[in-house]
């Protein structure tokens, strides 16, 4: 095996071909290896790895000192992080599903979202919650939901959705080094299946600044997570039937890049927003809120949402409950219907 091949394929110099799962694993490695207060806990994420295997090997590298397992209790392993941020650490906790993230959930937005803003901006809580969400495995109603629109009602908290093995790295790394709790959802779908080129070592993206995942000039497809590459591929077939799609990848949904989302917008005149939760009070609600009151005069057909369905997730419907390559090209169409 030459300097460049690895076993998910071969790389640049500099980078390496990973998975958007390993991308996450490398992030971690490269954190605790550069910031001894790093640390790594939750549900079998030792020897086990966790549920998805994100922090294998994690635990003999750094010792269980570092790297360890909790009880079975989201409330204590989200307290368990609150304390350790406050006193000087940089815990990354890890949900085993965010569906199970409920019985944790006054922790989260009442104690460290909070935290700043109640002490005056004298203490601060640096704590990442990493946690698999979304569908896309046939995971059922208790390990499928995307409940992100929850979180991002919460000020305080930062919210955090990569696409990319790249960006997972990236957006990790800048999360655990951000002064403020960030939820870093990732999107289960994807763990596997999405590879790329990852840069070796140090690689740092910005919070708060989406990514035009494709350059267009006739509608603007707005969306983040899983439903990327769904998106991608529906405006590679618009494009054989002449429409240009601009696609942009959030990234960050909280703080929001409403300057690429608006000039986007006012380009080309039509907006899609594709997102996999419940449509009712999604994040796509406030997207479409947001060009609505900044773009009204720029909009030449209504904005557009396609979503998930008002009812629990599905097992078996699975695949008519996310959105698809289908759905997304019949919402393009209908930008085009004043």
């Amino acid at each position: 095996m030459t300097a460049t091949e690895t076993k998910t394929g071969t790389s640049k110099a500099g980078t390496k071909v990973m998975t958007l799962l390993e991308a996450i694993t490398d992030a971690l490695r490269h954190e605790m290896k550069q910031d001894d207060r790093v640390l790594v806990f939750g549900e079998d994420v030792g020897k086990k790895g966790g549920v998805f295997g994100a922090t294998l090997g994690l635990q003999d590298e750094f010792g269980e000192q570092r790297c360890f397992d909790s009880p079975l209790s989201e409330c204590g392993i989200i307290g368990t992080g609150i304390g350790m941020a406050l006193y000087g650490m940089r815990p990354v906790a890890e949900i085993q599903f965010l569906d199970f993230i409920y019985p944790a959930f006054d922790q989260i937005v009442s104690e460290a979202a909070k935290m700043r803003y109640r002490s005056g901006g004298e203490y601060t809580c640096p704590m990442v919650i990493r946690s698999p969400y979304g569908g896309g495995i046939r995971g059922g109603h208790y390990h499928s939901q995307s409940s992100e629109a929850y979180f991002c009602h919460t000020p305080g908290l930062k919210v955090v959705i990569p696409s990319t093995p790249a960006d997972a790295k990236g957006l990790l790394i800048a999360s655990i080094r951000d002064e403020d709790p960030v939820m870093f959802l990732e999107p289960k779908a994807l763990y596997r299946h999405a590879k790329g080129e990852v840069p070796l070592g140090e690689h740092v993206v910005p919070l708060g600044k989406a990514r035009i995942a494709r350059d267009g000039t006739d509608v603007t497809i707005l969306c983040y997570g899983a439903m990327v590459p769904v998106c991608l591929a529906a405006a590679e077939t618009a494009a054989q039937a002449g429409r240009s799609i601009e696609v942009i990848d959030l990234r960050t949904l909280v703080p929001l890049d409403e300057a690429t989302v608006l000039e986007s917008v006012k380009k080309t005149g039509r907006c899609v927003i594709v997102y996999e939760a419940p449509k009712t009070c999604g994040y796509g609600a406030e997207l479409s809120a947001i060009v609505g009151e900044r773009c009204i005069e720029y909009l030449e057909g209504p904005i557009v949402r396609v979503a998930g369905f008002d009812t629990p997730f599905p097992y078996t419907l699975e695949h008519l409950y996310m959105p698809d390559q289908k759905r997304v090209l019949a919402g393009i169409e209908k930008t085009f219907v004043w």
